[in-house]
């Protein structure tokens, strides 16, 4: 069994019992990330809840040998899609596509999801039109948020105005919904670390700084 199939499967039930979503589960490099998410948005404090808890549960199951990171966070406005259920949910939004390279047609697939099917997706794609895609021939897949053009000087904001309000109403958003956080188990060698809205602030081992971000290393 493949290292993230072995951590979804010890992770599921304990983000479940919480009433939480997993998301998505992916293992790059030494960091270990764990997405998760609820109804309405998920907080800093319900973030942190869940990195509790599933550093816990991977301390009992030890499915990854020596030094890692355990970073636990929302999906933020662009959302992975892993399983035919989070492409049910996103049918009529604008997604983001890469297909195997055993897929005969385009590698990269951009527009609305139009179906979404027990075995495979369909897409309008732009410059393309309606594709049909296997579920087994989906590589990568994920929501793609538009922020919109920005309003033309003098109608009533100064230049670079709305690039800016817009970059504020996501931190906003993330601070609300999207933090990182990094578990760390008994042993040695894993770190612990709170991330939300892109900040992060170094405090004593041990503590959780609420605000804008906390860390703690436990090695």
């Amino acid at each position: 069994m493949a290292l993230v199939d072995r951590v979804t499967e010890v992770v599921t039930p304990v983000v479940n019992d919480l009433g939480v979503e997993l998301v998505d589960v992916e293992h790059k490099g030494a960091v270990l990330r764990v997405v998760v998410d609820q109804a309405g948005g998920i907080g800093l404090d319900r973030v942190a809840e869940v990195t509790k808890a599933v550093s816990t549960a991977l301390d009992d199951a030890d499915p990854l040998p020596g030094h890692y990171t355990l970073e636990v966070s929302s999906p933020g406005l662009e959302r992975p899609l892993r399983t035919p259920e989070h492409f049910a949910r996103a049918v009529g939004q604008k997604v983001s596509m890469k297909t195997k390279p055993v897929y005969e047609g385009e590698r990269r697939l951009v527009g609305v999801l139009a179906e979404s099917g027990e075995d495979e997706v369909v897409i309008d794609a732009e410059g393309i039109g309606t594709v049909s895609v296997a579920f087994q021939d989906i590589d990568k897949a994920r929501t793609v948020f538009d922020w919109g053009p920005a309003p033309k000087p003098g109608k009533g904001s100064k230049p670079g105005a709305a690039k800016r309000s817009a970059v504020n109403g996501k931190a906003e958003r993330e601070s609300e919904g999207t933090g990182r956080s990094q578990g760390s188990r008994a042993r040695s060698g894993v770190d612990l670390r709170t991330n939300v809205g892109g900040a992060e602030q170094v405090t004593a081992a041990g503590e959780q700084q609420v605000g804008d971000s906390a860390m703690a290393d436990d090695r």
